[in-house]
């Protein structure tokens, strides 16, 4: 088969690779589509996100869909020719805290394109059968294999506790904030704010869930009164500002990738009683996805700005520089000659 891969900073290669055998508890999916990540770009021009370094040969791309082709031993033949969204990780199910249904946090985890485990830009990939999730044909590939980012929206909102009636001000209109806002619209939130200091994310935002745009260099956020604050866009300054504008009892969730460690507004957290809290990833979210883009309360098709093919996998990792761009999916062929 062939796979997309990375060998070294801003150097990738197309390579033969033999195609994998899916263990007892694993299908082999062909991969049909495979959408940008920011980290899948940070690990291509940095090499490292945090304590994730790229130490050898990798392929990138979690976000991912395609076609069961085969399955292991254990699992049910009639999965062959299902439509699968990929949920990219594989946990230790007997970790503590995996056992507390909290498996995004398993210190084992696998998780695809975290090196040094290889992701999905290549035709053919295995996943243990149980994060295959079988997709409807009304579902395209493109938003299936968008179920991951997706998937960081539904955790977010969640942990901000967004219920009808709710308002939420989100720092950051790309990919995950978009997807965020329409997700906190789809649990009831009456207003939904982003925040973005780029005049065409902001117009983004107002297609994909916000009720209402502000550009922080010209507004105050601070002077904003809601009742949670998700911060995705990794900005120390967007976290403060949006830390003061949560009422009292309110909650902070923090997304975004950014600085390690930064002063926060200790005094406005203790004397407001906030909750802050993170999110890594995600945990039991994708039956949620898959019913909330059936219901068209999410978009996800209208957030593919690029396609690219296997072939141009590094002008799919750049789009993100390009002016509009939201999300770069690669499309692969629903057949292949492996």
């Amino acid at each position: 088969m062939a796979a997309s891969v990375l060998s070294g900073p801003k150097e990738i290669r197309l390579e033969e690779r033999r195609v994998p055998t899916p263990a007892s508890d694993e299908v082999l999916i062909r991969v049909t589509a495979v959408g940008v990540c920011g980290s899948d770009a940070h690990y291509y021009r940095e090499g490292r996100i945090g304590d994730h370094v790229v130490t050898g040969p990798l392929v990138l791309g979690h976000e991912a869909a395609g076609i069961v082709v085969a399955v292991g031993a254990d699992v049910d033949p009639g999965r062959v020719g299902q439509r699968v969204s990929i949920e990219p990780q594989r946990p230790d199910p007997t970790s503590a805290q995996s056992r507390a249904g909290r498996y995004n946090l398993c210190p084992a985890m696998e998780f695809f394109a975290t090196p040094p485990i290889d992701g999905a830009l290549a035709e053919y990939v295995v996943i243990q059968s149980v994060f295959a999730h079988s997709v409807p044909d009304e579902i395209s590939d493109e938003a299936a294999a968008l179920f991951e980012p997706l998937s960081v929206g539904i955790a977010s909102v969640q942990k901000a506790r967004i219920s009808p009636g709710s308002s939420v001000l989100i720092a950051g209109a790309g990919p995950v904030g978009l997807v965020t806002a329409q997700v906190a619209r789809a649990f009831g939130a009456t207003e939904v704010i982003v925040s973005d200091i780029d005049e065409s994310r902001r117009a983004n935002a107002s297609t994909f869930g916000a009720t209402r745009v502000v550009d922080p260099a010209v507004e105050d956020t601070r002077a904003l009164d809601v009742d949670a604050f998700i911060d995705a866009s990794g900005a120390p300054r967007a976290v403060v500002d949006g830390i003061h504008a949560v009422r009292p009892a309110g909650t902070v969730v923090l997304v975004g990738m950014g600085a390690s460690d930064y002063p926060l507004p200790i005094s406005v957290i203790q004397n407001r009683e906030l909750i802050v809290t993170g999110v890594f990833r995600y945990a039991n979210t994708w039956p949620i996805a898959r019913e909330l883009v059936l219901a068209g309360l999410v978009d996800l098709d209208a957030m593919v700005t690029a396609r690219f093919d296997l072939a141009h996998v590094e002008d799919a990792l750049n789009a993100d520089r390009t002016p509009g761009s939201i999300k770069a999916v690669v499309t692969l062929p629903k057949e292949t000659n492996a």
